[in-house]
Parts: C-alpha cells; sequence; structure tokens
C-alpha cells in the first residue's frame, strides 16, 4: 500500500534517526500528493529514502510516527500495538485483580501510539483522540481493545470533543462506541470511587497520580490535612484510610465536590473527619490561618502552551508560597505541576522561589513522577508532564 509521501528537508531527517516520534512542519521540504487532516503518509529523506509512516496533521507539528518501519496502517497493526500495551500493564500487576481494576491501558507516544489515551475504569474503557488520525482509527481501536479485553470489556466511551484540534472541523461528538451507559466503581489500591467519564476532566479521573496518593497515606496518619484542587477527591480518602486526624477537601467546582463526598462516603460512610468546601484556592489558602499541616497542592495545568508558560511560573510560585506561609512548622507540602511545558528543573526552582519568598526552612523529602503504566517513551522527553514534590517546612 502506498501512502503520499513526505520530503523532508536536507538533514531534517536526523531527529527520526534518534525516533523521535514528532516531524515539525518546518522540516517538510515538499509533499507528493495533497494529504488531508489524519491521513496516512509516508516519511522520506531528502536523498528520498524511507524514514517512517505516520499521521499527517496540520500544525506545528506535522506527522506523529507510527512506524520507523515500511509497514501498513490495518487492524492487525493497532491489534498488535494495543496487545503490547495491555501486555506491560499484565507485567506491572495492574490487571485482574480486585484490588486494582482502574489503570492506563494506553499513554501516548509512551506506547507507541501517539495521539491516543485509553484509560480503564473496571469494565469500561474511555478513549480519548488527541489527533485527527487516531480519530478516524477510532472504530478500528474499539474492535482491538474488545479482543483483547474480552469479557472484562462491556463498553468503550469516546472522549475527544475537547482534545480533537478544533480547526479540523470534525463535528465530533462524545459518546459509546460499544456497550451502553454504565454506572462502574473502579477500585484503586483498595479504594473505591465514581467516575464521571463523561463530563469530568481528562478521562473521568486522574490515573496517573496513584502511587503519590499511596504515599500520601504513609504520612497522613494524626495530620490535618487540606486537600487543594481536590477534583474527586483521590488524595482525601487515600489521607483518611491513613488515619488523618481531619480532611478538608476544596476545589472551584461544585460538581467536583459533590462527587469527592460521594467518593469519601463511598469509602467512609458517615465519617466526621472529612469536610468539602466549593471555594477558590487562593482565596481559601489566604483565609486558611494555621489549621493544616498537610497540604496538596495539585493544581491543573497552568500552562499548556509555552506562551503562557512565565504567568503560569508565577501562578505555582504564588500557590506554593501561600501554603509555605500558612502550613504549620514540621508541616509536610504534596505539591505538582501536570504542565509539560514546565520542566522538572524549572518546577523546582519555582517552589525554591516560593519557599524564600516564604522565609521557611525547606527540604525535598521525595521527588515525584508520573507511574509506570504512563510511560516515557525514551526519545520523547516531552512525554514526562507530572512532576512534583514533598517538602519538610520547618
Amino acid at each position: 500500500m502506498s501512502y503520499t509521501k513526505v520530503i523532508l528537508k536536507p538533514k531534517k531527517e536526523e531527529s527520526l534517526q534518534r525516533f523521535h516520534p514528532w516531524i515539525f512542519s518546518g522540516a517538510i521540504q515538499s509533499i507528493e500528493g495533497k494529504p488531508e487532516e489524519g491521513d496516512i503518509v509516508d516519511v522520506y529523506s531528502s536523498s528520498r529514502h524511507f524514514l517512517a509512516v505516520g499521521h499527517y496533521q496540520i500544525g506545528s507539528i506535522a506527522v506523529r510516527i507510527l512506524s520507523f518501519k515500511e509497514t501498513i496502517i490495518d487492524d492487525s497493526f493497532w491489534l498488535e500495538h494495543i496487545r503490547k500495551a495491555y501486555n506491560l500493564r499484565v507485567s506491572l500487576g495492574l490487571v485482574g485483580t480486585e484490588y486494582n481494576n482502574t489503570y492506563r491501558l494506553v499513554h501516548g507516544e509512551g506506547d507507541n501510539l501517539p495521539g491516543l489515551i485509553v484509560d480503564i475504569y473496571a469494565h469500561t474503557a474511555v478513549m480519548q483522540a488527541h489527533s485527527v488520525g487516531m480519530h478516524y482509527a477510532r472504530h478500528q481501536l474499539t474492535e482491538a481493545l474488545k479482543a483483547i479485553l474480552g469479557d472484562d470489556l462491556h463498553t468503550v466511551y469516546y472522549k475527544s470533543e475537547t482534545t480533537l484540534p478544533f480547526k479540523a472541523n470534525l463535528d465530533n461528538e462524545d459518546g459509546y462506541l460499544y456497550g451502553n451507559e454504565v454506572e462502574d466503581v473502579a477500585v484503586e489500591n483498595g479504594l473505591k470511587f465514581y467516575v464521571d467519564w463523561q463530563k469530568g476532566q481528562k478521562t473521568g479521573f486522574f490515573v496517573d497520580q496513584r502511587d503519590n496518593r499511596a504515599l500520601l497515606e504513609r504520612y497522613a496518619a494524626g495530620r490535618s490535612v487540606l486537600n487543594m484542587f481536590c477534583y474527586t477527591g483521590g488524595f482525601s480518602f487515600y489521607a483518611m484510610r491513613g488515619k488523618a486526624r481531619l480532611v478538608h477537601s476544596v476545589d472551584s467546582s461544585s460538581k467536583a465536590i459533590y462527587l469527592t463526598k460521594k467518593n469519601v462516603e463511598l469509602n467512609f460512610p458517615g465519617d466526621p473527619r472529612h469536610g468539602a468546601f466549593a471555594e477558590d484556592a487562593f482565596k481559601y489558602l489566604e483565609k486558611a490561618g494555621d489549621a493544616y499541616d498537610l497540604i496538596i497542592l495539585d493544581p491543573p495545568a497552568f500552562a499548556k502552551h509555552k506562551n503562557v508558560l512565565r504567568n503560569a511560573l508565577q501562578g505555582y510560585r504564588k500557590l506554593n508560597a501561600i501554603a509555605f506561609e500558612k502550613i504549620k512548622p514540621g508541616g509536610i507540602v504534596f505539591t505538582f505541576s501536570c504542565s509539560q511545558v514546565v520542566s522538572r528543573e524549572t518546577f523546582r526552582l519555582t517552589v525554591f522561589s516560593a519557599a524564600a519568598q516564604a522565609g521557611r526552612n525547606v527540604r525535598i523529602l521525595h521527588q515525584l513522577s508520573q507511574p509506570a503504566d504512563h510511560p516515557i517513551n525514551i526519545y520523547h522527553p516531552e512525554g514526562e508532564y507530572l512532576k512534583g514534590l514533598v517538602l519538610h517546612v520547618e
């Protein structure tokens, strides 16, 4: 099968020879044919040597690489790649246990499927496309999921309205590709939670914080815990299982607070230690006093693009400085950034500046990242988006 040919400028093949999965538009010399966004194209060097095959798209990233070998992108291709991703999760012990039925099955470039995210919540797969090519492949991908997961898969929900390029004019609607509407109770490390994959953020839950929530549980005993930007309460009920003295969950979204209360009640019915508040994070922290000795700061991405990086860093610095000012002596701060454009070094420097501004003595106890079911392709360092610090504040 012959695809449209994308010819690179001289020496622009070097990144592909290092197996980086993106081709930027400025590297392209010419295109033989008239590909539509989402079409599959072959990529060649200026000397006409085959380099890769991938999805064509309009924008800064012009091609997302699917294979560095001459390959036909068909049903068997998708089946093979989904199977490899699944087998990795099996080897990690994330599949087929009552203690955990929630995990990320496909993590974009980390699983050599750029532009595709699939999260598993019990018997539901939530699929999210970040490229037009993956949008067009959604039905083939659904069939691959059905073949590999078998009877464990009851539904596939497609949730890409907010992630697909808006210029593509796809008239896409979220909805079920397989099965019907259900309300699965997901389980993570033995704790239960409801997931709103239809209207919630991302795919409905932040699976990437699983290991970090488990770490927080070890620090919670006897502490007064404040979970800022709590979303559906993940860190909160880990803190409660860790024998926290009290746990307060704060989010500006009343829907998030509603789900937090439902999730806490699902795990700790009638427990008086928990309180939930729909308030602005900065305002809540400003008036918090010194009531807390463990604070979690897990805000949404302040910077999704480099052109807003400066303002984002100011936001991170302000947020952490207030937390450092308010926390009790001997307190612990779990602080995170999920902004891909904020490097680990930049985030650490920003938190350092916040500590200096607050005038507190702060020590790093742990440096955190994303879990193993969010693998980072070693040739694609941009995939390391989640970074966090656990800090002791004297």
